[in-house]
């Protein structure tokens, strides 16, 4: 669905391991621009945008993803992500890339953009520290370093699923919570996030 969406003019699709690689094969699949590894993937290193400080998560993801020079080269990539949270694993990660030699980067969601926090679960900031949720969609492409940017649209993500939206919980990317929120759990998120940093 999302490159029946946005298909830019590419040499090969390339995912961020292993959140983005079903995605990507689909996006292949889907545009006909070829699917190739790009990246490889430290699996020795967690999950870096659930890392407490940006300092921790900066060096996660120096030490989590390394790109391929020799596939990259002089290519212009699709580089396919199932989200973009605060934008820092993305803005330096696309630094990594260019630094290897990629001609061109165009990043592709494959979710809409995440535009409020998760309070059941997903360790999420509070509103203001969600990239989405304060800059438009070429204000995040021109943070993070990509020559295009373009998400999954809401509709697409129904048609993709092939479910209801009441099916599943979407609120990050909507605002409109399953259950109400008290100020009890508001506030302890913030607590939370408060000791983290």
């Amino acid at each position: 669905q999302l490159a029946k969406e946005s298909t830019p003019d590419a040499d090969m699709v390339i995912a961020v391991p292993d959140s983005g690689v079903p995605a990507a094969i689909g996006f292949s699949r889907e545009s006909g621009i070829p699917y190739g590894e790009g990246l490889i993937k430290n699996r020795y290193v967690g999950r870096t945008f659930i890392q407490p400080t940006q300092s921790m998560r900066e060096t996660g993801i120096r030490m989590k993803l390394n790109p391929l020079k020799d596939v990259l080269v002089g290519k212009r990539v699709v580089l396919v992500d199932d989200s973009i949270v605060r934008g820092n694993t993305s803005s330096k990660l696309i630094k990594a890339l260019r630094d290897a030699g990629v001609a061109e980067v165009h990043m592709r969601v494959s979710s809409p953009p995440v535009t409020h926090p998760c309070f059941f679960g997903i360790d999420t900031d509070n509103q203001e520290q969600l990239i989405a949720a304060t800059k438009s969609v070429a204000e995040i492409a021109n943070y993070i370093g990509v020559d295009s940017l373009a998400y999954l649209s809401w509709e697409g993500m129904m048609l993709a699923t092939r479910k209801d939206s009441k099916s599943f919980c979407s609120a990050c990317f909507t605002g409109h919570y399953p259950v109400p929120l008290s100020e009890e759990l508001k506030r302890s998120k913030l607590m939370l996030e408060e000791v983290q940093v």
